[in-house]
């Protein structure tokens, strides 16, 4: 049984994804640690932003912190896939971690070189696809072999996802509206700024066959931008790893955070994920 007082750890999804991306590895992790799931300010079940204030990444991690908040966790082992690698980072500079672990973080690119150019069209194509995609969702998400298609390029076993979930991360990903007013301000802004700020022991893990954020354009501007931090490799998966790999996933995770573990910062307490910034399988409707 997990003790009263385990060490908190926060898990923050990607852009257009959804908490549920977590599952895979959440028993594992929840062994362990008291567990929690942010939901990205207005993306799939989360909060929208406050009114007259512009999506961006700024506006992301101000809402990630209010959420933080509102559990009561002051600082926490932070863990984030894609656009949340980025998240938890900024959070981190922020000092609200006690270890961090980014999952093929977003957030450092060369502006305007060609591997941008070609991941905004990429993304730009999607949201166009995307409402085909969910009219046939359930033809997509019952066969292994079209899952596996669907969804190519950020995992490399989708047919190990229960068609339910598949077709649930569909529903996530058309359902995040202000995409193109995201894509514009971080053309504007630009990639992840300051990480010499970031003191948290940060481990970069990054998925070997990342079809998305390719490590040769994305992933190698992280070796040593950051002060704390160790850049490991995780064979076989794709960009969104947690279901590719649950097994490697959740000990690579673990393994940092126990290598880290808090001093004064004791969990906020078990069941407090029931709101709608964050979310748990305790609080599953």
């Amino acid at each position: 049984m997990l003790a009263a007082m385990a060490e908190p750890m926060v898990l923050v999804h990607g852009y257009r994804g959804t908490w549920r991306c977590w599952m895979p590895v959440w028993d594992g992790l929840a062994r362990r640690y008291d567990v929690h799931a942010l939901r990205l300010a207005g993306h799939f079940e989360g909060e929208e932003l406050p009114d007259g204030v512009t999506p961006s990444i700024g506006a992301l991690v101000d809402a990630a912190e209010r959420d933080l908040d509102a559990l009561g966790v002051r600082r926490a082992h932070l863990v984030g896939n894609s656009l949340g690698g980025w998240i938890v980072a900024e959070l981190a500079r922020r000092g609200r971690a006690l270890s961090v672990v980014a999952l093929s973080p977003a957030g450092m690119w060369e502006p305007r070189s060609p591997a941008e150019r070609r991941l905004d069209r990429m993304f730009r194509a999607d949201a166009r696809t995307l409402p085909w995609a969910l009219r046939h969702a359930e033809s997509l998400s019952g066969r292994p072999r079209l899952r596996r298609l669907a969804f190519r390029r950020v995992m490399e076993r989708a047919d190990r996802l229960a068609p339910a979930e598949a077709a649930s991360w569909m529903r996530a990903a058309q359902s995040y509206a202000a995409w193109r007013d995201l894509l514009d301000a971080m053309d504007r802004d630009g990639p992840i700024r300051d990480t010499g700020e970031i003191t948290a022991p940060t481990l970069v893990a990054w998925a070997q066959r990342d079809r998305l954020l390719p490590f040769a354009d994305f992933g190698r501007r992280w070796v040593g931008a950051l002060p704390h931090s160790e850049v490991r490799m995780l064979p076989g998966v794709g960009h969104v790893p947690m279901a590719d790999d649950p097994s490697l996933v959740t000990g690579t995770i673990v393994d940092w955070a126990a290598r880290h573990p808090a001093v004064d910062a004791p969990s906020a307490g078990l069941g407090l994920s029931m709101r709608r910034g964050a979310r748990s399988p305790r609080a599953r409707s």
